[in-house]
């Protein structure tokens, strides 16, 4: 397996400046080298080991053809994430997390879907038979769901996993992605709680350097990810795998049917019970 990255590198972009003593959380203990003047200072050595083993998994899920979706919401490294996610074809968070975003996932497609619609009525002439106020409303509602959802276009089920800048700052998204069980990758600063994800990367998450220099590392692992995939498609070994969960799909959504069904067979037999009852009595 290949270093991805070096100590020094990594030292350059001041990914080992950690916060003010005063404001550590103990459990980032196992990652804290030393303190000077007060302020932390992480373990590359240990940073460099966690980027190795979140890239490797992120270039599977990659390779596997499921997303990846990459918040961060701060200043710093929002205009960062989107510029390196964009580029890969990976979904992402940079303005605010809309609550319910993974626990009423439905919901927030339907706001896509919207968006969609919008989209169309602009296409096939409905704006002409529609006052100006009202496509002046409607196109408003457009900018606004651009803004929240436009990076989440593409997403049309629950990611594969989460890549978090910040899980202190983020910690609406680390707790609906721990409920439905869904991988957490961060970079993780010395004054929040590594336990709480599954990959921890410990670096700082406030300098811009540090947070781009990390992005691309996994932007990279990515695209090693889909390179990889697209060689076992042409090989044929990626088709039985789509098979597969298609498969898998069609049953889910048969064995549902079957369900539902059972259930209006029951309510109609129910309904029929008393006209059996009173054919008996005739008899």
């Amino acid at each position: 397996m290949s270093t991805r990255t070096s100590f020094n590198e990594l030292l350059e972009t001041g990914a080992h400046f950690g916060h003010l003593k005063s404001k550590w959380n103990p459990a980032m203990a196992p990652y804290i080298y030393a303190e000077k003047n007060g302020i932390h200072i992480i373990d590359l050595n240990k940073t460099v080991a966690k980027i190795d083993e979140a890239a490797n998994a992120i270039k599977q899920i990659a390779r596997s053809g499921r997303k990846i979706l990459f918040v961060a919401t701060k200043k710093q490294a929002k205009d960062i994430v989107a510029e390196k996610t964009k580029a890969v074809g990976m979904p992402y968070v940079t303005e605010r997390w809309p609550g319910g975003m993974l626990t009423n996932f439905a919901t927030i497609r339907k706001s896509v879907r919207r968006m969609s619609q919008i989209d169309k009525m602009a296409t096939d002439g409905t704006f002409q038979n529609i006052s100006k106020r009202e496509r002046l409303q409607i196109s408003r509602e457009r900018e606004k769901l651009e803004i929240n959802f436009g990076s989440i276009s593409d997403l049309s089920r629950l990611p594969a996993a989460l890549f978090i800048v910040d899980i202190t700052k983020e910690h609406i998204a680390v707790a609906e992605a721990k409920r439905l069980n869904i991988p957490t990758f961060a970079i993780v600063d010395t004054n929040s709680n590594p336990n709480v994800v599954d990959y921890v990367i410990p670096a700082n998450d406030d300098a811009s350097t540090s947070v781009a220099y990390i992005i691309e590392l996994m932007c990279g692992a990515i695209r090693e990810g889909l390179s990889d995939r697209k060689m076992d498609k042409e090989a044929g070994l990626t088709e039985e795998q789509d098979t597969k969960e298609a498969s898998a799909n069609e049953a889910a959504e048969l064995a549902e049917g079957i369900k539902v069904k059972g259930k209006v067979d029951d309510a109609e037999g129910g309904a029929k019970k008393p006209r059996r009852k009173t054919t008996t009595a005739r008899k």
